[in-house]
């Protein structure tokens, strides 16, 4: 059973409520209440947040718009589409028009879907062959691109319900560290098989284009060797869906950063929230920061995966949802 399906069907129980597994893939399922109340989830998806915040977080485009409204730091960026769906807007913007908006803006830029989730296909791109090998490899899966200003700094989730700060972590890019004798390959194969051994269910693409871009700008290929201990990125994108490594800053986040994700969680009416921003140091004052994004459906199952400590904090958050959603 993965594993945030097993800590809901744990939780649950706690509370005395009947849950139904779909069982072929256990990621379904329906929770009926001791008070009759029921409930249904798939994967990360519950019922606590409205539909219309829900959907309006999922775009990027439209929740960034308005998180710009309310005065937050967001990212500067536009979005472009294929041409069957140019061809039915009043305001066509397509992939060439995302190059010159590349150009204007400066490159390196990041292209992303529109509104797909876990990091899919979200690449930093250096030059114009680069943006369109990536610009088209998303528009034959999907309808947009988002083309974003690169900002570096360190890449931070914080995870909210309501009121309360659940959990906050530093998520670091796909990586992996030289021994100075195994190939890159072998490596990245160790890789995938210790993810595996700990709970996390992730399948690394070894042909995936972005982490062969990032080989080749370090004049790198799957088969050079690593001295000891160097530390080679692979992709840029720090999603742990991706296979990022999370580092646990929940006890020493700074209150700026605290009251900054409580504030953009209630703003977009939504109640359980990852926000997802960069900054210098999220155990510090703030004083710059730029939000990426607001997920209304923010996936815990690597997290939890990485500790027993992370484990306990999603359980007692989904334990609260779910007392929460059984309440009258």
């Amino acid at each position: 059973m993965p594993l945030l399906t097993s800590i809901l069907h744990k939780v649950a129980l706690q509370i005395g409520a009947t849950i139904i597994v779909e069982p072929e893939y256990e990621l379904v399922g329906h929770i009926t209440f001791k008070n009759g109340k029921k409930t249904c989830f798939s994967t990360t998806k519950l019922n606590i947040n409205g539909f219309g915040s829900a959907y309006l977080a999922k775009d990027k485009a439209y929740s960034n718009f308005f998180l710009k409204q309310f005065g937050y730091r967001t990212t500067q960026g536009q979005t472009f589409f294929n041409d069957q769906l140019c061809a039915k807007l009043n305001k066509p913007r397509n992939i060439n028009d995302g190059l010159i908006f590349a150009q204007e803006i400066g490159f390196p830029v990041i292209v992303k879907p529109l509104n797909l989730s876990q990091g899919i296909l979200v690449t930093k791109v250096y030059n114009q062959i680069e943006y369109y090998e990536a610009a088209n490899k998303i528009l034959q899966i999907h309808s947009g691109i988002i083309v974003e200003k690169f900002y570096s700094g360190n890449d931070y989730r914080i995870v909210v319900l309501d009121n309360e700060i659940i959990a906050v972590y530093q998520r670091i890019p796909l990586k992996i560290v030289g021994n100075g004798q195994s190939t890159i390959l072998t490596l990245l194969q160790e890789k995938q098989q210790n993810l595996l051994k700990i709970g996390r269910k992730i399948n690394i693409q070894i042909d995936d284009f972005r982490i062969e871009q990032n080989l080749q700008r370090q004049n790198l290929n799957f088969d050079s060797i690593i001295p000891e201990n160097q530390i080679i990125y692979l992709l840029d994108n720090a999603n742990l869906s991706s296979g990022g490594e999370a580092i646990d800053l929940t006890a020493s986040i700074h209150p700026d950063f605290q009251k900054l994700a409580i504030n953009i969680t209630s703003d977009m009416a939504l109640r359980l929230t990852g926000v997802d921003i960069i900054t210098t140091d999220i155990t510090k004052p703030m004083i710059d920061y730029t939000l990426l994004e607001v997920n209304g459906s923010p996936s815990l199952s690597h997290y939890a995966a990485s500790g027993e400590i992370q484990t306990k904090r999603v359980e007692e958050l989904y334990l609260k949802i779910l007392k929460t959603l059984e309440s009258p």
